[in-house]
């Protein structure tokens, strides 16, 4: 799975960041995405750390067939107005992605949080997420 490729993804212009920068996913710069005071609006920023997160996991575990991701919840901090474009990176605590693993294959469910960093073109950070998905696998493959 390709998370720029879904429709709403691909509506905001969401893209893979380019390989060897360090960075997920980025928006590119455009006065489309600006609030009132011309920075990045912050919507435009929580997709792209919504859509980071996914990203993060998809390169972690694979696009696993039969399995259901969900955002259960997000919470972000805005540090810094954000100009231009804007880049994520994503990491999580690895006893909870082993967790997961643990918990899908005892439970068929389970929790994971992904911390998501929003950068801008300044190198900024100016927002800080995390986003913990709700995990579980279908019926057909239970």
């Amino acid at each position: 799975m390709d998370v720029t490729l879904l429709p709403f993804n691909r509506l905001v212009g969401l893209e893979k960041a380019p390989i060897g920068s360090g960075f997920l996913l980025s928006l590119p710069s455009s006065p489309n995405y600006l609030n009132h005071l011309g920075a990045v609006h912050a919507t435009a920023q929580l997709a792209l750390a919504e859509a980071s997160s996914a990203e993060f996991l998809l390169q972690r575990f694979g696009g696993a067939a039969g399995v259901a991701p969900v955002v259960h919840r997000l919470e972000a901090k805005f540090r810094k107005p954000a100009n231009g474009q804007i880049f994520s990176r994503a990491t999580a605590d690895e006893s909870e992605l082993a967790k997961l693993t643990s918990d899908l294959e005892a439970k068929g469910r389970g929790l994971v949080s992904v911390s998501v960093e929003i950068v801008d073109e300044n190198r900024v950070v100016a927002m800080t997420a995390v986003v913990e998905w709700f995990i579980a696998k279908g019926k057909e493959s239970a």
